[in-house]
């Protein structure tokens, strides 16, 4: 367990804009910054941050929270590890107490694997440095490829020896179960007996975005035609290739700076360009490259530069993807290099301001480059050039900003040597037959649309249905926890002469409900109120708004944040200069504490009103109904009593 202090620590030293500028890029916005959510697909940036405040919002998704909130969404990690991780990038030291068997063995699988494959890196490390067959074998290879010793530790390279099942014992003698050890895909199990699958290879962990380890990739280093020359780890609960990037975790502050990112396909390349000096490079590692892929790039950049080494006929077969970059609203850039070098053997052959100079004038538009090589093909030929034709505008269809659609049009125009307006109304079909597919798939779900716009009673009746009650005991919540140390003129205290006494909002709200024993509808405002209310009895405190952004429970500091987080601030130059003033909900408390008591109270007489009748219609019995007659009309009387209260004449 994690003693509060330290907890305390880390809250004050983090800043939560580094912390979140780690995983998607931020930009400046007045006294906030906004990027693009990382929780849900969008074009336009709507997640903000306030550095100020601690807090983070996305007015899109509506997932809010602070530093420790965030983490624990985007890294799927429970509290604990959540405080530690951003412990850990601010280098506090955080003790504990050795787990004992009970909760060792309540930690889940996925935090299991984590520790395999953190456990299976420091060995293979170890090897490569430490040991006189990693030094020869493993670091020779390295060296040949001119790796330098501060490289190879930053991409945590190692070396496996080539024994059976070097590392899958030495694991198991250090506490590590072998069925972890199989569903890492560092060992294979067959029936009784195992192996380690990277045996003999030189190795290549692989980071997630945070930089925990996922997986491995491993390359053979002898000439033995019938063993793959490189291996990856399998599909496991934390590595999915199709969700990953090589050297991300590596590279993403410097895709942000750049604003673009260049994708390679190898590891040697990401890694030999990072030694050149040039950071903002990932790599596909061996896969086609997916969407997922695609919208981890786009939380740091809009632009994408292909390095290609491949020859035409393999960079045509790549045209899928990039035309999923497009649909994305993302740009493409291409770039190829001479006969004969990759982006490894390039950056290794020239100086690191050559290979930048060489990118940047070497790299061409996506639809530039696919017109140019595709017209190659269609030379002399009216009918591959129709071809052709249509397959420029079928990627330019894929663009969703209308813009650049336009320019694209334009300069396939000019280079296909095509009557623009010709282009331009073949696009529109293209378009028009993109839409009528939409129409098609949704008409083609009637059902499904009519089930979710009717649902069957049976259905929701166990639903967590937000209704105008809980939106009133929402609003009580976040006038207690805003403005609880606010002073109203108190309708329960009076002073030695019997005359009203002003008191905090939060002790006013609180006698004014236990007064009705009231009990909150919704279990987590319940619990606030409980937390606020046992605070003010035990110690006379009211708890601050940074108590609930700072809580450990993600619900109650994911709330609290919400409310918190106006990113909106009038300017001072409003009233100083305009003259122009504007009130605000806490300049009177007494307007907005008593009323918001009433409202609840209204709602509350409301429901009961209106659940007495559904009873009535269901009662037989006449002694039955007289009663839940003589009920209903006390529930109508307090009704009409509140509206005239509020000066309602109805809700």
């Amino acid at each position: 367990m994690i003693r509060p202090e330290t907890i305390e620590k880390v809250l004050e030293t983090a800043r939560i804009e580094e912390v979140i500028g780690d995983f998607l890029t931020l930009k400046k916005r007045g006294s906030n910054f906004i990027g693009n959510c990382p929780f849900h697909n969008e074009k336009t940036p709507s997640f903000s941050v306030s550095a100020s405040k601690g807090i983070f919002k996305c007015f899109g998704c509506g997932k809010s929270g602070n530093v420790f909130s965030f983490v624990m969404e985007h890294e799927h990690l429970t509290y604990p590890d959540a405080v530690k991780f951003v412990a850990a990038k601010y280098k506090i030291e955080i003790e504990e107490q050795i787990p004992t068997e009970e909760e060792s063995a309540a930690i889940d699988a996925r935090e299991s694997l984590f520790a395999v494959t953190s456990f299976a890196t420091k060995w293979f490390e170890d090897q490569l440095w430490n040991t006189d067959e990693g030094r020869a074998i493993g670091l020779s290879y390295f060296n040949d490829r001119e790796f330098r010793p501060e490289t190879i530790k930053k991409f945590n390279l190692g070396f496996s020896p080539d024994r059976r099942d070097a590392f899958s014992k030495h694991a198991i003698n250090n506490g590590y179960k072998l069925e972890f050890l199989e569903s890492s895909g560092l060992s294979v199990v067959r029936e009784d007996r195992y192996f380690d699958r990277f045996k003999g290879r030189v190795i290549f962990p692989i980071h997630n975005v945070s930089g925990r380890i996922v997986g491995f990739g491993a390359r053979i280093l002898t000439s033995d035609k019938t063993i793959a020359k490189y291996l990856n780890s399998p599909e496991s609960e934390i590595y999915h290739k199709s969700r990953i990037l090589y050297g991300l975790y590596q590279s993403r502050k410097a895709i942000g700076d750049a604003d673009n990112c260049l994708l390679v396909e190898g590891y040697t390349d990401v890694i030999s360009l990072h030694q050149a000096g040039i950071q903002n490079v990932v790599a596909s590692s061996g896969t086609s490259l997916t969407t997922e892929q695609i919208r981890l790039i786009k939380r740091f950049t809009l632009n994408i530069t292909i390095l290609y080494d491949g020859d035409p006929a393999g960079i045509k077969a790549s045209f899928r993807g990039i035309d999923m970059i497009l649909s994305e609203g993302m740009n493409v850039r291409i770039l190829l290099f001479p006969d004969n070098d990759d982006p490894d053997s390039f950056a290794r052959k020239h100086h690191p301001d050559e290979v930048v100079t060489f990118i940047k004038q070497n790299s061409r538009d996506f639809i530039n480059f696919k017109t140019t090589l595709l017209l190659e093909d269609a030379k002399g030929d009216p009918i591959k050039r129709a071809g052709l034709i249509r397959e420029i505008l079928t990627s330019i269809a894929l663009v969703p900003d209308t813009i650049i659609r336009t320019e694209y049009i334009r300069e396939c125009s000019v280079l296909m040597d095509f009557d623009e307006a010709v282009l331009f109304r073949e696009l529109s079909k293209l378009l028009k037959q993109k839409l009528a597919k939409i129409d098609q798939r949704e008409e083609e779900q009637p059902e499904a649309i009519d089930s979710l716009t009717i649902p069957e009673k049976s259905k929701i009746d166990n639903q967590p249905i937000v209704d105008r009650l809980a939106e009133h005991e929402k609003n009580i919540i976040r006038i207690l926890i805003l403005y609880g140390n606010l002073l109203v003129q108190s309708d329960y205290e009076i002073d030695a002469n019997n005359n009203p006494i002003r008191i905090p909002a939060a002790k006013e709200i609180i006698n004014d409900l236990t007064s009705e024993d009231y009990v909150f509808k919704v279990s987590l405002y319940q619990n606030i109120y409980t937390l606020i209310k046992n605070a003010l009895e035990e110690g006379n405190l009211i708890l601050s708004e940074s108590h609930f952004v700072n809580h450990q429970d993600p619900e109650i500091n994911s709330l609290a944040a919400e409310f918190v987080g106006n990113f909106y601030e009038i300017s001072p130059l409003w009233e100083s200069e305009k003259g122009i003033y504007t009130s605000r909900e806490y300049d009177d408390p007494n307007k907005l504490v008593h009323p918001s008591l009433l409202k609840l109270r209204l709602r509350k007489f409301q429901e009961g009103r209106d659940d007495h009748l559904k009873q009535l219609e269901e009662e037989k019995d006449h002694v039955n109904q007289e009663i839940i007659l003589n009920q209903l009309s006390k529930y109508t009387q307090a009704i009409d009593e509140l509206k005239q209260m509020l000066g309602l004449s109805d809700q």
